[in-house]
């Protein structure tokens, strides 16, 4: 059978066509209350105003940072993210499904931004630079063409493709986007994946090789139509267990996003392969940072918890969890991060919900602003980050999104990658 013959077949079914039907436990549906609806309701719309106003009206390239601060104005600041502008494509579709915009508006940003990664904007064999001029798409300083990041912007354009399902130029361009991306070549000869390439040097020596975000590459490029890779490759990365205060699950010492990047789109619930169910993983690893948090003392507290990679009082760090010795991981010194909890919703929803809401009650005049959390915050150190950055803000809109309705998970499901991915990876209700 023809690939366009294949996907013309499985358009419309859901990716989950070719496994049994998971029903998802009573104890991983959340009823919310309407005081916590409105809540995120106001988060979401707050943090989806980001992705419209610091976007460039030309490109749809959306800015890595800007001025929590700011009056709606395009920050002045020119480097835009890969990754930002892929959870940019997934909150314009919140959004649209919202309210929040005209829907002529979200799908008129939705088709310029898929036009310009389409067509314009320099690509190596469909892999992006992590960061660019906002006007002009030129590589910014010497960074790296990046498979994370440009696997981040792919479950974006493959949210798009499938929300806005009837528009063609979606459509084409989206699937232009995905499918000319040579996976092969970016393993470079091995089974795990390369974490980039840089013109000056070539690839990056560094690999995706052991449990962390890396799960959507892996499976983005299995389920792919025209540069697959063998399905080999999902046994070819390491799943280290780690032990904490009780707690058994796979990871240890990461940033809290390493959790749940990958679950922002592809959705675990009541599934498993071989090694694990990974939204249960996901859960466990929430309690054990968690607990960790509440371990290191004052300031920290059930209304205040939360670490991952962000900002911070001395520049950007990418702290976490308890490491496997148990020791306090990247310096960990009082400050709290939004994202981690918001990322997190899914997994703890009660638990992230009361961190949030405290964060917002107590600290929102130093805290709070026109998108929603500023990056990270210290108050006992009175240091409140004056930057918002576009990936923090998207892993909170999308996740608050799940666990509200299930939209970013049932909606990328759609794509009918996704479903051969899960297959070929071994998935099975579990």
């Amino acid at each position: 059978m023809q690939r366009r013959e294949f996907l013309r077949m499985m358009a419309g079914t859901t990716a989950f066509a070719t496994l049994p039907t998971v029903a998802i436990p009573p104890s991983q549906q959340r009823a919310l209350n309407p005081t916590d609806e409105h809540f995120l309701d106001e988060m979401q719309r707050r943090s989806c105003l980001y992705f419209v106003e610091q976007a460039s009206h030309s490109n749809g390239q959306v800015l890595d940072r800007a001025a929590a601060s700011i009056d709606g104005k395009l920050d002045p600041r020119r480097m835009t993210s890969i990754a930002a502008t892929g959870f940019g494509l997934s909150a314009l579709c919140i959004a649209d499904k919202r309210g929040y915009f005209p829907h002529a508006t979200m799908v008129e940003q939705v088709v310029r931004t898929l036009r310009f990664h389409a067509d314009e904007l320099y690509n190596n064999h469909g892999f992006f630079y992590h960061f660019n001029d906002i006007e002009t798409g030129a590589r910014f300083a010497r960074n790296e063409v990046s498979s994370i990041d440009t696997a981040l912007l792919l479950c974006g354009v493959l949210t798009a493709r499938a929300h806005f399902h009837n528009n063609s130029e979606v459509q084409r361009y989206a699937t232009k986007i995905y499918e000319r991306v040579d996976w092969p070549w970016m393993l470079n000869g091995g089974k795990t994946f390369s974490m980039g390439w840089n013109p000056e040097s070539g690839f990056i020596a560094a690999r995706w090789n052991h449990y962390c975000e890396l799960m959507m590459i892996y499976l983005l490029a299995m389920g792919s139509q025209t540069h697959p890779v063998d399905a080999d490759c999902w046994d070819a990365w390491s799943r280290d267990r780690m032990s904490y205060a009780g707690y058994e699950y796979i990871g240890g010492g990461d940033p809290l996003f390493v959790h749940q990047y990958s679950q922002a789109w592809f959705d675990f619930r009541g599934k498993r392969d071989r090694y694990a169910n990974y939204f249960e993983n996901s859960v466990t690893a929430t309690r054990a940072h968690k607990a960790f948090c509440l371990k290191l003392g004052k300031p920290y507290s059930e209304d205040y918890w939360g670490i991952s990679a962000s900002d911070s009082a001395h520049g950007y760090t990418a702290w976490g969890g308890p490491s496997p010795s148990g020791e306090s991981f990247g310096g960990v010194d009082g400050s709290v991060v939004p994202n981690a909890v918001a990322g997190s919703l899914p997994f703890l929803p009660d638990d992230c919900l009361r961190v949030l809401r405290s964060l917002k009650t107590n600290y929102g005049q130093q805290a709070w602003g026109r998108y929603s959390f500023c990056d990270a915050l210290h108050p006992a150190a009175a240091w409140y980050d004056p930057d918002v950055l576009g990936i923090d803000l998207g892993i909170s809109v999308v996740m608050a999104e799940n666990l509200r309705s299930g939209f970013v998970w049932e909606t990328f499901a759609r794509n009918p990658e996704v479903g051969i991915a899960m297959k070929r990876a071994g998935f099975r209700p579990g």
